[in-house]
């Protein structure tokens, strides 16, 4: 899935080199030095077979063996330097890849954390995870390998080279100089199409990537609904379409090289005609024609190798564009530069300027719709909640409970009106202010790998191990984690795989708790406890509640009978408020629902 929502990325030339160049000044020293070592290298490289044409034309030619040990020793000194340089520029390349890769992720990794809920709403964690891992990777290596072949090793050897050869013998070295224009030229027509290919290569790796993810993260569900047939035939369409767009894409590479290839064998038929000729007319030494020879068979690999690194370059611009398109994407909910100079952003807070929160919360005439939708959840709302009320949220799946608590937390802004917070716009001060006084107990609760402890520290790194048993306590998850086996040091495994719902909503409550969040919304937060447990946690949840501002988002009505006022929302508006009693004495579509959900357990129960 691509971004829905972000700032088209503007074309860059070089293959998007200049995205790299802030990445690379950062060890801009190491870069320098790497360059000029591998330059002093390509010379050396290309100075080689002058000892070959020195040793035929001195040595074979005239009989002698005079300066041999001058000769030996220079010749050795060479190798040894050029085994020297080589070992630097490949550990200074490795160097350079891996801090690359790591700036890169780094920088998409703190992007993340600031972009909008909508995003991750918008796509997928398989698409996400292929940004950082598949596509940085990508770009690390080409950018640091195949860039140091295309300019050093492969390019810099061929330059050298070519400009020996026109000093040695200025028509051959225009014979192989000749070949130039038409490896450009061949490059230069395929490039376009490989481009083309190679996105559409990438674009089909991301979908495999994300089957790969919903097959292992969506096992129990895919077992449960015998949905293995389906989840086969959807990998099975992306694996074949990647293998015709991959032979594609092959195929045209093949046929570069092959012309590549072709090229270099009739520079050097070409060259050994000519370099008879003048030889046979005395024009040319044995020994320079020799170190022609030398030139013209490493030529074909060097064209390769270029061709090959400008290929990597062409493949890797569609990684670079679609990283950079993650990093130009714009969150939907932003902090006006005023609120980030006086406030701090999510990552560089200044909480000495952060005024305390209260928790009045009102909705003036909000209108909201969803970023990618086009229909109204609310419509000139109005509703005034002052601090310490508890309000819960009762209505049909789809009326707009959650939408109503996501906008108090500024996960998403009104289309239109505003939010008050303590009787100021919302927008007036950061959201990272915002949601660091706020307590949010999900109805599907996240754990972090790790251990109970870790998990808990969460809600506040400070706490002592008093203030975690106490909130723990306070909401009945001391029980659970006394049942375990090493109690707060139990591994709670990936997602909290190791440990029931319930029990993991328990965890989420006192991790909540810790923080000792002004505002408080519980999003169904009680929907996967079991009955017993939910007895326990119904004085904690009146705890929790007791002076704060709370929102309360019930399944169970049973649950929200003590809150201050009740709202019963339809299709974005509350078509009924009030205490239990008053509503239930009014006998209306709050009485309706709760009558027949009580209903509902008591056969449960009898059935049981």
């Amino acid at each position: 899935m691509a971004d829905k929502a972000h700032t088209p990325t503007k074309k860059r030339p070089f293959f998007g080199l200049g995205f790299l160049l802030p990445f690379w000044m950062e060890q801009k020293t190491l870069l320098a030095l790497t360059v000029l070592t591998g330059l002093l290298g390509s010379v050396l490289e290309a100075a080689i077979p002058l000892f070959q044409r020195y040793a035929i034309d001195h040595f074979i030619g005239q009989g002698t063996l005079d300066t041999l040990t001058p000769f030996l020793l220079t010749y050795l000194l060479v190798l040894v330097v050029r085994l020297g340089i080589n070992y630097y520029c490949t550990y200074a390349a490795n160097k350079i890849e891996v801090v690359l890769d790591y700036s890169i992720r780094r920088k998409l990794f703190d992007h993340l954390q600031t972009l909008s809920i909508s995003y991750y709403n918008q796509n997928g964690v398989g698409y996400i995870h292929s940004r950082l891992i598949s596509d940085v990777g990508r770009i690390g290596a080409v950018a640091t390998w195949s860039l140091m072949d295309l300019v050093l090793w492969d390019g810099g050897y061929l330059v050298f080279m070519l400009i020996v050869m026109l000093r040695l013998s200025w028509q051959l070295g225009l014979v192989m100089l000749a070949l130039v224009p038409i490896e450009v030229a061949a490059c230069a027509y395929f490039q376009r199409h490989l481009t083309t290919m190679n996105r559409r290569v990438r674009e089909i790796n991301s979908r495999i990537t994300a089957d790969y993810n919903e097959g292992i993260t969506g096992a129990k569900t895919i077992k449960t609904l015998v949905a293995e047939e389906k989840m086969e035939d959807t990998f099975q369409a992306d694996t074949v379409a990647m293998y015709h767009a991959s032979v594609r894409t092959n195929h045209y590479r093949g046929t570069l090289q092959a012309i590549v290839i072709f090229a270099g064998n009739v520079g050097l038929a070409l060259m050994l005609w000519r370099g008879g000729v003048l030889n046979m007319e005395g024009l040319l030494a044995l020994g320079t024609l020799s170190a022609f020879t030398t030139y013209a068979l490493s030529v074909g690999d060097v064209v390769q190798g270029i061709v090959e690194s400008l290929q990597s370059l062409v493949s890797a611009q569609v990684n670079i564009e679609r990283v950079e398109r993650l990093l130009n994407t714009q969150p939907d909910v932003a902090d006006t530069p005023e609120v980030i100079a006086k406030y701090g952003d999510s990552l560089h807070p200044r909480r000495e300027n952060w005024e305390p929160l209260y928790g009045d919360v009102a909705f003036r005439d909000v209108t909201f719709r969803y970023p990618d939708g086009e229909e109204t959840i609310l419509s000139h709302f109005n509703l005034t909640v002052p601090q310490g009320t508890r309000v819960a949220i009762v209505g049909e799946t789809g009326a707009g409970k959650s939408t109503l608590v996501n906008l108090v937390c500024r996960f998403f802004e009104p289309t239109e009106g505003a939010i008050l917070i303590d009787g100021r716009d919302a927008r007036e001060r950061s959201q990272l202010w915002l949601h660091s006084n706020i307590g949010y107990v999900l109805q599907q609760p996240h754990l972090f790998s790790g251990t109970v402890l870790e998990n808990l520290r969460y809600g506040n790194p400070d706490a002592t191990l008093e203030e975690i048993q106490r909130a723990c306590k306070l909401v009945c998850a001391d029980q659970i984690i006394a049942r375990m086996e090493h109690g707060y040091d139990s591994q709670v495994g990936e997602g909290g795989d190791l440990l029931s719902t319930g029990e993991k909503q328990l965890l989420s409550f006192a991790r909540a708790i810790l923080s000792d969040p002004r505002i408080l919304v519980l999003d169904e937060a009680t929907s996967s406890i079991d009955t017993l447990t939910e007895q326990l946690i119904q004085s904690a949840i009146a705890e929790m509640t007791r002076g704060r501002t709370s929102f309360i988002i019930a399944h169970r009505l049973s649950t929200i009978r003590d809150a201050d006022v009740i709202l019963m929302v339809k299709d974005g508006e509350i078509i009924e408020r009030g205490t239990h009693q008053a509503l239930m004495a009014a006998r209306g579509a709050y009485y309706r629902l709760y009558t027949q959900q009580f209903t509902a357990e008591s056969v449960s129960s009898v059935l049981h």
